[in-house]
């Protein structure tokens, strides 16, 4: 079935209108649980591809994660490039790259097309660190752009400093070809694409129970049954108790972002790129929106609060981040859960005959829901059989109880190192500031003297290659033991 351009009254607010509960038995070739992005991906595709799908959503289009997301695309998993070599070898490493970026590129496809109106399209984004790192970034540049093909840029201190008017970044990341869309737009405007190439989307619908055996696998609902020859659990945390097991192979984990008021001229005077910013150590995560406000995700919780409870801890962070801006007036919050699995890989591929899983997406980033959902819709009806690319990342259980309590106290732990690291390396470049101003007095003092200028000793080494230029093809890359994460925007 084809698609066209949507008109303005097909947007937005027809895909966010309520949908029909499922009150009658159905029969149809796949049945997907879940109407989030990887769900609402797999019904287009693989009704595309000429399959009759439904749609089971037990709330409505993308209450939770899904639909409350920066928007941020590029290619990438949460576990560094140097753990997915180590693991997989080079070669699959390289190929599980490609199918991340073949997940972007589908993003970008829908967001260019016009297929969904005002879905505020914008290229380019900002990895940053909050230490001096340089040679650490040069590393990753170099095994991004040579052994993954990676469009990168390494961008240095002062390039950065340009457009992010704070002191707290120093060496930068750009990926010129990552990009950002209004995550709620498209969620929604994804669910009526499907729609329009003949999925069926049933909200208020949940899954009571699953009847795995048999080549027709049995579903019921509170109102009705449905039979299907294959069914995809695209739930996430929310599978609920017919899937419990499952479900527990995933941490939840909340993150939350608020959006400002218009702040006129004085944000461009802090921010000039018009880009998404990603914390490297995972805290902050922000991007300018409709001219001049600011739009900012806070740091993961393990645990659910209510969304205004992050407002003040948003402003602070923006404070810290950006003193100039002051304490900025919050216009709205909004966040949700997403399952993070305990290796940092999505979960992708097939559990027995006809049952399929596409979850654990947290921190991994709107492309690889866009990834999971081409994938198990070709496996299904085309025999693709790359999902297997992902059988060395096994379903782990995520620990329970414990397991959430150590991950916010890990995650704590890891924001306070992060921040006493970024405190120490200001420390040492405002030491090294006052240094050269020194020994630039000695200079001069010593040129009018007619003596030789002294050492410059207790400098540190600046990097030797250019950043802000692709490095050379034929440049041998040192895999970096860094962290080499693309942070999420999944929210």
């Amino acid at each position: 079935m084809s698609e066209t351009s949507t008109s303005a009254a097909e947007g937005p607010d027809e895909a966010a209108s309520p949908r029909a509960r499922l009150l009658h038995d159905l029969d149809v070739d796949i049945c997907v649980v879940g109407a989030g992005l990887a769900g609402l991906t797999v019904a287009r595709e693989a009704a595309r591809l000429g399959a009759s799908v439904a749609v089971l959503e037990g709330r409505h289009v993308g209450w939770n994660a899904s639909g409350h997301q920066l928007g941020t695309v590029m290619p990438g998993f949460n576990l560094p490039v140097s753990g997915l070599i180590e693991r997989v070898g080079l070669e699959d490493a390289r190929e599980l790259w490609a199918l991340s970026n073949e997940g972007a590129e589908y993003v970008r496809g829908i967001a260019t097309a016009g297929l969904i109106p005002d879905i505020g399209f914008s290229e380019g984004a900002l990895e940053v660190p909050n230490v001096d790192a340089g040679e650490a970034l040069i590393r990753r540049v170099q095994t991004l752009g040579e052994e993954f093909g990676a469009d990168v840029e390494g961008w240095h201190v002062d390039r950065v400093r340009s457009v992010l008017k704070t002191g707290r970044y120093f060496h930068g990341i750009h990926y010129p070809k990552a990009f950002q869309i209004d995550g709620r737009k498209y969620v929604h405007g994804l669910a009526a694409l499907a729609t329009r190439v003949g999925a069926r989307i049933f909200e208020d619908t949940p899954v009571v129970s699953i009847d795995f055996s048999g080549i027709r696998k049995r579903i019921a609902t509170p109102s009705a049954r449905l039979r299907a020859s294959h069914i995809v659990l695209a739930g996430n945390v929310h599978l609920g108790a017919p899937l419990e097991r499952l479900s527990e192979t995933l941490l939840p984990v909340w993150r939350y972002a608020a959006l400002t008021e218009p702040l006129g001229e004085r944000l461009a005077d802090a921010i000039a790129f018009q880009g998404s910013v990603i914390d490297s150590d995972g805290i902050d995560h922000f991007r300018i929106v409709e001219g001049d406000r600011l739009l900012w995700a806070s740091p993961e919780t393990t645990w659910p609060a209510q969304s205004t409870r992050f407002a003040r801890g948003v402003q602070r962070r923006i404070e810290t981040v950006f003193p100039q801006l002051g304490k900025v007036p919050i216009a709205e919050t909004f966040g949700g859960a997403v399952g993070v699995t305990v290796h940092g890989m999505p979960q992708i591929g097939q559990l027995r005959k006809g049952l399929w899983v596409a979850s654990g997406f947290g921190r991994q980033g709107l492309n690889t829901s866009a990834m999971a959902g081409q994938l198990i819709a070709r496996s299904i009806l085309w025999g693709d059989e790359r999902w297997r690319l992902f059988s060395p990342f096994e379903l782990v259980w995520a620990g329970g109880a414990i397991g959430r309590v150590a991950g916010q106290v890990i995650g704590m732990w890891a924001r306070g190192a992060s921040s006493a690291a970024g405190v120490f390396a200001r420390y040492r470049e405002s030491v090294r500031a006052k240094e050269r101003i020194r020994e630039d007095r000695l200079t001069k003092a010593n040129l009018r003297a007619g003596t030789r200028a002294p050492s410059r000793r207790g400098r540190l080494p600046v990097a030797p290659r250019a950043f802000g230029v692709r490095e050379r093809a034929d440049a041998h890359p040192v895999p970096s033991q860094e962290s080499e994460r693309v942070p999420d925007d999944s929210m």
